[in-house]
């Protein structure tokens, strides 16, 4: 599918975009890889690993429409993975997010429809489930532009779709790397913010292969979520360092106890197909599309009314030899 095609990554120097060029350069024989982002000394070390010929490295700002519209000249394929993701951040400098996460998605949607992109695929979050912070309610209204993106493409053939999943094992500023750092400088105890705590626990590599095969799926309108564990927060702790007690410091502002991908208010839209839900769009206008079955041939069904997958009600765990084995490969990118 992307054999001599031009991707786009938004963002591209983060966790994920690393991740999914590496992969895409491993399967595929793409035209270019294009990474989009702000930050010139990471696209600088990003190019000590990534320098194929056909990597091309932008700097650019989500904010900038006009640059947007320049980088995706000939562009095929979008991923949109930059955000202002860091929750304290976000509630302290609120019009910051609000510019990145929602006008920046509105430019990425602009100029991927007058470029004829594709496809679009925009990564989402768990906390754009019914959120209680700013950064989750930012990632919901992105959310919202791209699935709606659908009804303003006319007769083009530019189609978008979203992917929400939950936290990333191992990537920048998640939990494992911050306990591993506290236990190297000598931490006595671990902090836990609650004993009932869980989350929905996903490796990068199972992130970006889900997006690759999303990428397949999407009819265009479809929010993406794959089935994956859940871990309790305690539990992590103890596989990382079972020597050591833990301390409890409260839910921080802006957390949930549990997290949630399939909200019980949209179980009228979801669909459950053998490794991941789809939430089908609340309105079609333009492209009406039969989300039961989707271009892969693979069949879903309806979800019983009020159905929620929620981290704390979840099917699946992680047992701590998971977990570790999860961690271990992780590249130290």
């Amino acid at each position: 599918m992307f054999n001599n095609q031009t991707i786009l990554i938004t963002g591209g120097t983060g966790s994920f975009g690393k991740k999914y060029t590496q992969i895409i350069l491993e399967k595929y024989k793409p035209k270019k890889i294009i990474i989009f982002s702000r930050d010139e000394l990471k696209q600088f070390e990003m190019q000590q690993t990534f320098n194929d010929p056909c990597m091309r490295y932008f700097i650019g700002d989500v904010r900038d429409a006009s640059r947007l519209l320049e980088a995706m000249e000939g562009v095929d394929y979008v991923i949109h993975a930059a955000a202002m993701k860091q929750v304290p951040a976000a509630e302290y400098n609120p019009m910051e997010c609000i510019k990145t996460n929602i006008y920046g998605a509105e430019n990425v949607i602009k100029a991927s429809i007058k470029n004829n992109v594709k496809k679009v695929i925009a990564l989402s979050t768990d906390k754009a489930a019914n959120p209680i912070n700013l950064y989750g309610s930012t990632k919901l209204a992105s959310d919202k532009l791209f699935v709606a993106a659908n009804n303003m493409v006319g007769q083009r053939e530019t189609r978008f779709s979203v992917v929400r999943y939950g936290n990333v094992v191992g990537s920048r500023g998640s939990v494992i790397p911050f306990f591993r750092k506290l236990i190297a400088n000598g931490a006595k105890e671990l902090p836990i913010t609650h004993a009932d705590m869980t989350r929905f626990m996903i490796t990068l590599r199972q992130g970006v292969e889900f997006v690759l095969k999303d990428f397949e799926r999407m009819q265009g309108g479809e929010i993406f979520i794959p089935k994956i564990p859940s871990m309790y927060m305690t539990e992590l702790a103890k596989a990382i360092a079972p020597e050591l007690p833990h301390k409890i410091v409260g839910i921080r502002p802006g957390e949930k106890l549990h997290e949630i991908m399939c909200p019980a208010d949209d179980s009228h839209l979801t669909l459950e197909f053998e490794d991941h839900y789809v939430i089908c769009p609340t309105i079609q206008f333009a492209h009406h599309c039969d989300f039961t079955k989707n271009r892969l041939g693979e069949e879903g069904k309806p979800v019983e009314q009020g159905f929620e997958y929620n981290s704390g009600n979840n099917e699946d765990w992680l047992t701590h030899e998971t977990l570790l084995q999860m961690a271990e490969e992780v590249d130290p990118m």
